[in-house]
């Protein structure tokens, strides 16, 4: 029986995301009749719509005018998905909240707009000024990030002004270095000319999951403990104007190599060049292509040997440290409450961030998990160590589910199914008056209950641009 609703499915460059938007859709009691393409007469009247698909592909005007029109995307989230928008955006929500969550869960962080390496001299005496005075500390390292790339791009370490002086200089080909080698990761810094500068965190939470691992190792070989740096990719849900949800299975990345501290190493052939291995600080999967599976569920790593108080050697406190329940419960509990702060910092900024009643959106958000190390040398103290912290790194919008790998599908088939029932049949089910009020359905759902596999952990109502018929 045809449902009386259309949805718009296009997903050019991602093709299993198509291919789990129309697996959701078939799910439904009454599944929409499903199109590749809107037509230019098409009118919305007397019809209802929903598009799930890439934001470029959405008719957002369509969306903006007319609320039986369900879209995949808000038209305006830069303050998020951006991160030099998401760094000032933090930055002004913190300056009238110092005892927000978001202040330990940030790492410091300056946005520059640069297009040339020798912009940076001025900017030393002017909005760089506080990071060329923590420069002069060599035992600090920094972090440099494109606003507006992703899979790695353009990530650099530095420790020096002279080092990251070096790093526009090779983005642009101003480098004299004939040696220097194409890198997959290089930008060009005149076309992505927002940057953002965070302190580098020396304490990641280290793990060792070669018993998780397939090995061809015999079970009975001794094992040398490696400790790998991760960071874990949630996946967060936002709806209407405005509830966010956090689907708990949280995957982890780990770095293809064992984590070490960063070395800034000079190469006299190269003209005094200085090297920094970043192979034990990434953890992008999209980098990491001849290691094959490298991400796990979170809920995976129960039982998983602790390394980060002594990431190149292990003692009989480090042995008995492993990674529990309990500390996988406080992580994701932190992850739901920072980045519910932080949509909450957004939504105070509205021209970088709308909700409307009539979208939803998928986000993939990055953190990376700060252990703070004790010097005691009593087990008791370890035992009873301070909380790990997750750091918000980067909210990414569309992510490229692609790279989780066959092994972990499963659980992206349960989110989509997750999204449509929670998103979109509600929307339809209860006619143009829900869309107009925001309100989710589900009204008897707490903050903190789980429902269809995601945990509510934000429901605010936002009065923002209202959608017209």
């Amino acid at each position: 029986m045809d449902s009386g609703i259309i949805a718009f499915v296009k997903w050019p460059l991602a093709p299993l995301t198509e291919r789990l938007v129309r697996m959701s859709l078939a799910t439904f009691d009454l599944p929409p009749t499903v199109i590749s393409s809107i037509p230019e007469s098409f009118s919305a009247h007397g019809i209802t719509l929903v598009q799930w698909s890439t934001y470029d592909s959405i008719d957002h005007e369509l969306t903006h005018k007319d609320h039986t029109v369900l879209s995949s995307s808000y038209i305006f989230r830069k303050a998020l998905i951006r991160k030099h928008f998401l760094s000032r955006c933090i930055h002004s929500y913190l300056l009238k909240r110092d005892q927000s969550v978001l202040k330990k869960a940030i790492p410091r962080t300056w946005d520059l707009e640069i297009s040339y390496a020798d912009e940076l001299d001025e900017m030393w005496s002017d909005e760089l000024w506080d990071l060329g005075e923590e420069l002069d500390d060599p035992e600090k390292w920094w972090i440099l990030k494109p606003s507006m790339a992703d899979r790695g791009m353009g990530i650099r370490l530095f420790n020096s002004k002279t080092a990251l002086q070096q790093i526009f200089e090779e983005f642009n080909g101003d480098s004299d270095d004939e040696e220097t080698e194409a890198d997959e990761t290089a930008v060009i810094t005149s076309q992505l000319r927002h940057f953002v500068i965070q302190e580098y965190l020396l304490t990641p939470l280290l793990l060792d999951i070669s018993e998780i691992l397939t090995t061809e190792s015999s079970p009975n070989e001794p094992k040398s403990l490696q400790g790998h740096k991760f960071h874990l990719r949630a996946y967060f849900v936002a709806s209407g104007a405005i509830t966010l949800y956090m689907y708990p299975r949280i995957l982890a990345l780990f770095s293809a190599v064992p984590y070490s501290p960063p070395i800034a190493e000079e190469i006299p052939e190269r003209g005094g060049h200085i090297s920094i291995d970043m192979t034990p600080h990434l953890t992008n999967t999209s980098l990491q292509r001849h290691r094959g599976e490298g991400v796990r569920l979170l809920d995976e790593l129960v039982g998983c040997p602790i390394l980060s108080h002594s990431a190149s050697s292990q003692n009989a406190i480090d042995r008995q440290l492993t990674l529990t329940n309990g500390d996988i419960a406080v992580l994701k509990d932190q992850m739901a409450d920072v980045l519910s702060e932080t949509f909450r910092a957004a939504i105070e900024n509205p021209v970088h961030f709308q909700p409307i009643p009539n979208a939803f959106e998928l986000f993939g958000v990055d953190f990376l998990v700060s252990h703070t190390l004790t010097t005691s040398p009593s087990l008791a103290d370890c035992i009873n160590r301070v909380p790990f912290q997750v750091q918000l790194l980067e909210i990414n919008s569309e992510p490229a589910i692609e790279l989780t790998g066959p092994r972990l599908t499963w659980i992206l088939e349960d989110l989509f199914i997750a999204i449509g029932k929670v998103c979109i049949t509600p929307f339809f089910s209860t006619g143009n008056n829900r869309a107009q009020s925001g309100n989710t359905g589900f009204s008897d759902w707490g903050v903190g209950e789980t429902r269809y596999g995601l945990q509510k952990c934000l429901e605010v109502d936002v009065r923002g641009p209202p959608a017209h018929s």
